[in-house]
């Protein structure tokens, strides 16, 4: 029975390479959440040779759009989306020095060969627990585009969040 990894973020390139697809693995660190109206943003800014709000070197995105937070609680619930939504943005992203995308489902044939040549890794989280998924998550802050709401970029401190390693370099 394979040992369930723990993994402190930033990734690493050393995380990367420990990694086996099929792996599980516990987060602990920092992600940003980020839906497809926040990485339509990100990628016009990229385009327009603007800052990013957000440094993505080393980082890792959640595919996630927190529902509202309840009284007492630090975030609503936290499930992933489906990230072959996200497959359009993906590209410029990887270049910028995003080195992981968490969410559900599978990728493009082109974005599992992104994922590969930017020695990135996608991990999966399992749909329908974001209300367990919630309960990793310490801390929370939105990051940028607080007008749109849900699905603002919001970064979140997490310890020991589940993943399985689906694509990676």
């Amino acid at each position: 029975m394979k040992k369930i990894k723990k993994i402190y973020l930033p990734l690493s390139e050393k995380d990367i390479k420990s990694l086996s697809v099929g792996d599980e693995a516990l987060l602990s660190g920092v992600i940003y959440t980020a839906r497809d109206q926040a990485h339509k943003r990100l990628v016009e800014l990229i385009k327009k040779g603007k800052r990013l709000p957000i440094d993505l070197k080393n980082q890792t995105i959640y595919y996630c759009g927190p529902t509202k937070t309840r009284p007492g609680k630090i975030i609503g619930s936290c499930g992933p989306t489906t990230s072959s939504r996200m497959d359009a943005f993906t590209q410029p992203l990887l270049k910028t020095g995003l080195r992981g995308m968490i969410g559900k489902g599978n990728r493009s044939k082109e974005i599992a060969r992104a994922i590969k040549k930017y020695n990135a890794v996608y991990f999966i989280a399992i749909g329908g627990a974001g209300a367990y998924l919630s309960k990793k998550v310490r801390k929370l802050k939105i990051a940028a585009f607080k007008d749109l709401g849900p699905e603002a970029v919001y970064k979140l401190e997490v310890k020991d969040f589940p993943v399985i390693v689906w694509n990676l370099n």
